[in-house]
């Protein structure tokens, strides 16, 4: 087993200039922190084996081939044309998805092209992939460069543990369904083929999930989705810093003079737009207007370092930025004394953590960002616990660094009263504010992450594993058909619709065939056996279609019930729904607003089904959440239950419940084996209330209380028929 990492870069950057290779390694705080990772675990496993696959930059296989050597067993490289990265990482990746998902929709381009690209560009990356993948590898794919690979390695990997996570924002739904249908849908199928997607904030995760229920209709419990016969959790794991790099060497500081000293401000980040940078130096401008006493005393260093050059807002950005520091230079500069000192350089990470130890504050404004590593850095490199970090609020950060002074990056005298804040707080207030930060950062490293994501992936792949046994075939079917052989008194509770038959479009089309009858008939007939349905339809629908069948009733999830041989129906809870006027407008509401929906009114209850909703889908589920949150408030008070059923939404008297039901209809019996199936919420009910060593089965992949499962109503009459033949 190895550890397979995917980004698209390598951790280091080759290019050729002037006959000559030059080697870059990446400053990034991901590709850092992966790196810190790789090495630890080196270094605590001799066993621990990785490959890194990614873009090795601008440089041909030969020159590459010749310059990495040995390397190249560890780090395997995808090469990409100037045309790839022109229309893929500049087009797609950086003038299409880059500002969607941080919320500048009025920058984000639609490109037909640069989606064929990006296409392309994640198919390549799986071919290559495919080349050195081999069984019980786990796959750790990196950032939205490559939000398709997940799906594409799955069809050809389909055993190996794959995790996806992305290291920037997540978009609301109102954001990302910007993108047209066919994008926004395949690059959620991408995702949740992985066996788990990571988020660094809980906000990005709930918008995904969000997502996936509005455009692929794929519900969730707790993160985890059910995918076909596979399942995707989504989960939030923060990411941290290798602490002991930026915090390992201590370094002097001393308390300000009383009467001078130049206060030093740092600003470093890559040059982007989402960064606010320039918001920040209009607060900072602001600073120096309201507070001329600070003149010469206080200094903003910013670092700004290049970032996608090929792109047009990043030019526009960088001139931007060296007119607006001319200018305030230019407005407040004295003989001895520059406001801002400025650089637009890549700087090592020692030179950065330098940078760290000698700022007494970190101005941190972004306008939105995945998380940003910086403020992480700066903490953990002031190892005296001194200095003050300014952080955005829009930063994912912002809700693990409480101790930091918290600003809106788009409030300039938000930012220049935070910075006459920070340069009054005193040393000792400093530490306190930054120690528990400190701690936390410690305690929640690069490390700690990384063996989290790991420990999820081997979670999520148990729970499949555990599934699978669960799985009404082969031993364990043959364990239950061996159980019924030998009973002598048995018991079978059956739902009706998706489990004996399937959902059809109306209701009242979802009949039974001749295969069910003769199959109950065989089950019916054997004097051992009683047989229930046990369903949700009313009693005039189950007395007309099972009228010739000598088999048990249960109408309205319990409300009334037929026994065997029996004409007449016996009610389990008393009469009465005189809520059903008061709630009737509620729904009426609701059917209006959706066509193609029905309201069935029963006697004890009323079922509003949405199987035939006509529109968006995400449109039809919201609306349908937003009637039964309707419901559950009305009701609150009153002795009635909002169920949500399989597209229906269903309003009953309270004490109807199919547990129930069958405990009253077994109250005199002593079966030695009992078997029940249902697919529905109702059904749990059921599960839930009979003997622990019953046969209780799940129909469908939702989690249940049920020991078994079969994986959809078409595994279902099978069982049975092989059931009632003895095998």
């Amino acid at each position: 087993m190895q550890l397979i990492v995917v980004s698209n870069r390598l951790p280091f950057e080759l290019s050729e200039s002037g006959g000559r290779t030059r080697v870059r390694q990446s400053t990034g705080g991901v590709a850092t922190g992966i790196n810190s990772y790789i090495a630890s675990r080196r270094k605590e496993s001799a066993d621990f084996n990785y490959k890194w696959v990614g873009w090795p930059g601008d440089i041909s296989p030969e020159k590459l081939q010749k310059h990495m050597g040995v390397a190249s067993e560890t780090f395997v490289p995808v090469f990409l044309s100037p045309d790839q990265m022109t229309k893929f990482y500049d087009g797609f990746c950086n003038k299409t998805l880059w500002p969607l998902f941080h919320s500048f929709p009025m920058l984000t381009q639609y490109d037909d092209e640069y989606w064929r690209l990006y296409v392309e560009v994640n198919i390549q990356y799986c071919n290559r992939l495919a080349e050195v993948i081999q069984p019980g590898d786990i796959i750790f794919i990196n950032d939205y460069h490559l939000m398709l690979l997940p799906r594409l390695l799955r069809d050809i990997f389909p055993h190996n543990q794959i995790c996806f996570f992305l290291h920037i924002p997540f978009p609301h739904f109102e954001l990302f369904r910007l993108l047209p249908g066919k994008w926004r849908a395949d690059l959620l199928s991408g995702l949740v083929a992985a066996d788990v997607v990571g988020f660094h904030t809980h906000e990005y995760r709930e918008h995904f999930l969000h997502c996936v229920r509005r455009i692929l209709g794929y519900e969730h419990a707790l993160g985890e989705i059910v995918v076909q016969d596979r399942l995707c959790q989504a989960e939030t794991f923060p990411m941290g810093i290798d602490f002991d790099l930026y915090s390992s060497e201590p370094f002097a500081s001393a308390e300000p003079a009383a009467g001078g000293g130049l206060r030093k401000i740092l600003s470093i980040d890559r040059l982007d737009y989402t960064k606010g940078i320039i918001n920040r130096l209009e607060g900072f401008r602001l600073f120096l207007e309201k507070h001329p006493a600070m003149h010469g005393r206080v200094q903003l260093h910013v670092v700004a370092v290049p970032s996608r050059i090929g792109v047009d807002k990043y030019q526009d950005l960088k001139m931007q930025l060296d007119e607006q520091i001319g200018s305030i230079n230019g407005r407040f500069s004295k003989a001895d004394w520059a406001p801002i000192f400025y650089q637009y350089i890549n700087l090592s990470t020692r030179e950065v953590i330098e940078l760290y130890r000698s700022s007494d504050i970190a101005l941190v404004t972004p306008l939105r960002d995945g998380m940003n590593l910086i403020a992480k850095e700066y903490l953990a490199a002031r190892s005296d616990g001194t200095g003050v970090l300014i952080l955005s609020e829009m930063a994912g950060a912002a809700g693990e660094l409480t101790g930091a002074l918290i600003i809106n990056p788009n409030s300039f005298s938000e930012i220049a009263d935070a910075i006459k804040q920070a340069l009054e707080i005193p040393r000792v207030d400093q530490i306190e504010r930054n120690e528990p930060m400190r701690a936390y950062l410690r305690e929640q490293n690069i490390h700690i992450w990384m063996h989290e994501i790991i420990d999820c992936l081997n979670e999520t792949q148990q729970r499949g594993t555990a599934e699978r046994k669960k799985h009404l075939a082969f031993e364990v079917e043959q364990t239950v058909l061996d159980s019924y052989r030998v009973a002598a008194r048995r018991a079978l509770f059956l739902d009706y619709d998706g489990t004996l038959v399937p959902f059809a479009a109306r209701p009242d089309e979802a009949v039974p065939d001749q295969r069910l009858y003769t199959i109950l008939q065989t089950l019916i007939g054997n004097s051992q056996n009683d047989v229930y349905i046990v369903s949700g339809r009313n009693r005039e629908f189950l007395g007309q279609h099972f009228a010739e069948l000598k088999i048990g009733l249960v109408a309205e999830h319990g409300a009334f019930y037929r026994p065997a041989r029996a004409t007449e129906w016996t009610p389990l809870v008393p009469a009465g729904a005189e809520w059903f006027s008061k709630l009737a407008p509620i729904i009426e509401k609701y059917h209006r607003r959706l066509p193609g929906t029905t309201i069935e009114q029963k006697e004890r209850s009323i079922v509003f089904h949405y199987r035939r909703a006509q529109g968006d889908l995400g449109f039809i589920r919201e609306r349908v959440l937003e009637l039964y949150d309707t419901l559950l408030q009305f009701t609150a008070s009153m002795d009635i239950n909002v169920i949500q059923g399989n597209q229906n939404v269903e309003v009953r008297n309270n004490g109807v419940n199919k547990g129930v039901a069958i405990m009253a209809l077994a109250r005199n019996a002593r079966y030695d084996f009992i078997l029940a199936m249902g697919d529905d919420t109702t059904d749990e009910d059921m599960f839930r209330m009979l003997p622990a060593t019953s046969h209780t089965v799940k129909v469908g992949r939702a989690r249940s209380a049920a020991r078994y499962l079969l994986r959809d109503q078409r595994e279902v009459v099978p069982f049975l028929e092989r059931l009632a033949a003895g095998r």
